[in-house]
C-alpha cells in the first residue's frame, strides 16, 4: 500500500511505518523491547518485528543483552551529515570563532563515532602552540575533557556499548562530577603541559550530542575566565539544534 505525497507520487506506507519505528526509538532515553514498539505503533506483533529485523538488517538498529532495541551509532554519523547539510555546520564554526575571539584560546566541537571521541570542527586561536590535532583526529573517552563529558551525559545503555567495544571510560565518580558540575577538566595525560575544559551540547531534548571545548597551555588555564564564555557559546549552539529541529518538523586533551 502506498501513501500520496505533494508531487503526485505515492509514498510506500510499509516503509513510513518502518521508519516510524526509528521515530519511536530516537525519541525514548533507552532501548524498547518488541511489546513496547506494539503499544506504541499500533498493529501484530509479526508486522513490528519484521519491521525491526528491516532496520536491523540495514544496520540502524540492534538488540542488547536485554533482548531490547537500540539505535545503531549510524544513525549518530547520519545525523552529524545532516548537521552540515542543514548549514548547521557553518553556523557552529561561527560559534566557535565567536568563542575563541571571546577567550583567546583554541575552540573545538568533538562528538562519539564508532567507540571512539573525534573531532569534527576545530577553531585555532592565534599564537596557540599547535600539536598534531585536526578535524578527525581521536581522542580518548576516558581522560579527554571532551571524552569526560560525552562519557558522562551519555545513556547507560551508549555506556554499555562502549563498555562492550573495549573502550575505557571514566571512573564513576569523575563522571557523577562532570554532571554535578556540568564541565570536565582534561587529565593532562596526553600531552603534558596542555589542559582543556569541555561542556556539554545538548539537543531540544536534553540530550548530550557533542562536546565543546577550549584548550591551551596549563600556564593558562583558568576555569573562572574560561568557563563563562564556553557555556554562553554551547547555549548558541543548543539554539541552533532546537532551531533546526524544529523548523524540520586526545592528543590535546580535548
Amino acid at each position: 500500500m502506498a501513501e500520496r505525497s505533494g508531487s503526485g507520487v505515492r509514498a510506500l506506507s510499509s516503509v513510513l511505518k518502518t521508519l516510524a519505528v526509528l521515530d519511536l526509538l530516537g525519541a525514548s532515553d533507552r532501548p524498547l523491547k518488541l511489546a513496547e514498539l506494539v503499544a506504541a505503533q499500533g498493529g501484530n506483533r509479526a508486522t513490528v518485528y519484521q519491521r525491526l529485523v528491516t532496520l536491523i538488517e540495514a544496520g540502524w538498529v540492534e538488540v542488547d543483552e536485554d533482548g531490547a532495541y537500540r539505535l545503531t551509532l549510524h544513525a549518530a554519523r547520519v545525523g552529524e551529515a545532516a548537521f552540515d547539510q542543514a548549514s548547521l555546520g557553518e553556523r557552529a564554526t561561527a560559534v566557535l570563532q565567536e568563542l575563541v575571539y571571546a577567550s583567546g584560546e583554541t575552540a573545538s566541537l568533538a562528538v562519539i563515532s564508532g567507540a571512539q571521541v573525534v573531532l569534527a570542527k576545530r577553531v585555532e586561536a592565534k599564537g596557540m602552540l599547535r600539536a598534531d590535532v585536526h578535524v578527525g583526529t581521536t581522542f580518548s573517552l576516558e581522560i579527554s575533557a571532551s571524552g569526560r563529558v560525552l562519557s558522562a551525559y551519555a545513556e547507560p545503555a551508549m555506556q554499555q556499548y562502549l563498555r562492550d567495544q573495549g573502550a575505557a571510560l571514566p571512573d564513576p565518580g569523575v563522571m557523577a562530577d562532570v554532571v554535578a558540575q556540568g564541565y570536565a577538566v582534561s587529565s593532562g595525560l596526553e600531552i603534558p603541559g596542555i589542559l582543556a575544559l569541555a561542556v556539554p551540547v545538548l539537543n531540544r531534548l536534553g540530550k548530550c550530542v557533542a562536546a565543546l571545548s577550549l584548550v591551551m597551555p596549563a600556564t593558562r588555564f583558568d576555569i573562572q575566565r574560561l568557563l563563562p564564555p564556553l557555556q554562553a557559546a554551547a547555549g548558541k549552539l543548543n539554539s541552533l539544534l532546537a532551531g533546526a529541529t524544529q523548523g524540520e518538523g586526545g592528543r590535546a586533551g580535548e
